[in-house]
């Protein structure tokens, strides 16, 4: 009956998260500080950028249809870990999840972030998330050292993000930027993600889609790239 209405209070979190995010005034968005990181990598037109934190109910909804995005799309995902004040757990669940990526391979690591947010609702400490993270390391056959990150690298690259988070003006995560080299817009509402990219697309196919007006929504924020 407790993990049923844990699975209960689960849902309601990350439908209120979900709603939260809606919540920011037409073609307003966030007010950020800096937005000169909002480009796509070298040799791409266009990307999505992701600012999550795995124990983030609004990071657990917004995951399936980002990722679901960028590999219909085929454009990259730049993913950024920013731990919010008070989450127990969050920074040694990026912690495994980069030790994945580095040592075994992405697609283990996105399948580990993908676990975690589908589990969070059962993972309460640090203990809970360990005793997680070694039954998906036994899952998938691969050795879990007994220290997972003994030089500090990894927790450097999580605080890097964050840093980088704090020098944005991060206000919130989920935070979804589609960045173009000309221009970037903030979705706000997931399920509008399909139809900004399609418009980035398009602003990066020529000229004439350069020039066109801007036409704002309650969903999106556009901003011209800084």
């Amino acid at each position: 009956m407790s993990r049923l209405l844990s699975s209960a209070l689960f849902v309601a979190l990350a439908a209120g998260c979900a709603s939260a995010q809606t919540a920011v005034p037409a073609g307003q968005g966030d007010n950020f500080k800096d937005t000169s990181m909002f480009k796509p990598p070298a040799g791409s037109k266009v990307a999505v950028i992701e600012w999550e934190d795995l124990e983030c109910p609004a990071c657990a909804h917004a995951f399936p249809f980002v990722h679901a995005a960028v590999k219909q799309y085929k454009i990259p995902l730049i993913r950024r870990d920013f731990q919010i004040p008070g989450h127990q757990w969050s920074h040694e669940a990026s912690i495994y999840a980069r030790y994945l990526e580095d040592k075994v391979s992405p697609v283990t690591a996105e399948d580990y972030r993908r676990q975690v947010f589908a589990t969070q609702y059962q993972i309460a400490s640090k203990d809970d998330l360990h005793n997680f993270t070694v039954k998906f390391f036994q899952g998938h056959g691969v050795a879990m050292p007994f220290v997972v990150d003994p030089d500090g690298k990894l927790a450097k690259e999580v605080l890097a993000d964050k840093e980088l988070g704090d020098k944005m003006g991060l206000q919130h995560t989920p935070t979804i930027i589609v960045a173009t080299n000309r221009s970037w817009v903030q979705v706000v509402d997931v399920s509008q993600l399909y139809s900004v990219i399609d418009k980035a697309i398009a602003e990066t196919s020529g000229p004439a889609a350069a020039t066109a007006p801007v036409k704002k929504s309650t969903t999106v924020a556009h901003k011209k790239a800084s």
